[in-house]
């Protein structure tokens, strides 16, 4: 009896040994690749950002803060932030419009499956594919001409891609355009989270529909909200793939990522570059930070 129990505790110990394997081989996996692609390549990084690498020789000059120093007083390179401005302000309205639609989606409606779908589908197209169509669509003669022209508002058709004035405008539209569906899924996910019965009370209390927005919906996606906030600062300071593609950063429409790039790859200063993205990645973690204390505090 005694060797029984002795057996059968060995095979518990046996099988928690086998589930604690079974899990440190999952985790080791994904901590190696996380080294080995994200952790190891940003200390590279720190590191050329004080040389004068070029990307291809072997000799590393240091030379310690110059580079920092060049971007925060040379206009050519900080001075690409105020781009960003107009992602920022673009991202502001794509929130509010997706908090909107995601209220009306939140509610029993005919159709609102397809409308969902409708909104998501921009989303799931790769981005080359959407920048390409909204080339085509910006183009002079393009869809938007031809869209002016059919409803005879011909003194509205403007260099959309080529005035300096409108250029930001018109990539900021494309790129809302193509995260206003996703960011309508996620509000309206977090909303359906709400228990039926919170909406129930409200209507029998009386509550009308800004009262039940205001004290139900919006303190109960709090978390989502302040996310939705940090990710739509930070892509808007990170913004590459829309205006690369479509102006190369041409006309004023040059973002902050778009000059790394073009200092790395095309003039060969990767240490310059190195230093700029460095630059992005703390001014990133610092603005989530002030946000997370702020919303915190609010």
């Amino acid at each position: 009896m005694l060797t029984g129990k002795k057996n059968s505790k060995l095979l518990r110990n046996k099988k928690e040994w086998s589930k604690r394997l079974f899990i440190i081989a999952f985790t080791i996996f994904p901590f190696l690749f996380l080294i080995t692609f994200t952790y190891y390549p940003l200390v590279n990084m720190l590191g050329y950002s004080f040389t004068d690498w070029n990307g291809s020789s072997k000799e590393k000059t240091f030379v310690g803060l110059a580079n920092y120093i060049r971007v925060f007083t040379d206009s050519q390179y900080f001075g690409v932030f105020k781009v960003s401005f107009y992602y920022i302000v673009g991202f502001a309205l794509q929130m509010i419009i997706a908090l909107f639609l995601a209220s009306i989606l939140n509610f029993k409606l005919h159709g609102k499956k397809l409308f969902k779908g409708i909104l998501f589908f921009p989303y799931l197209i790769n981005g080359v594919a959407v920048a390409m169509m909204f080339n085509f669509f910006f183009t002079p003669e393009g869809t938007l001409d031809t869209l002016l022209k059919f409803f005879g508002l011909d003194f509205l058709i403007q260099q959309w891609l080529g005035n300096p004035k409108l250029i930001n405008f018109s990539l900021v539209y494309a790129q809302v355009w193509r995260y206003i569906g996703f960011t309508v899924v996620i509000f309206l996910g977090a909303m359906q989270a709400i228990d039926r019965q919170v909406y129930d009370a409200a209507d029998v209390d009386g509550a009308n529909g800004w009262q039940v927005f205001r004290y139900i919906v919006l303190p109960s996606i709090k978390s989502i909200l302040e996310l939705q906030i940090i990710l739509s600062v930070k892509n808007a300071l990170s913004v590459f793939e829309m205006p690369y593609i479509m102006t190369d950063g041409a006309n004023g429409s040059m973002t902050f990522v778009i000059q790394t790039v073009k200092t790395a790859f095309n003039y060969s200063k990767v240490g310059l570059a190195s230093a700029m993205a460095i630059i992005l990645f703390m001014i990133i973690i610092i603005i989530t930070f002030i946000e997370k204390v702020l919303l915190r505090k609010e």
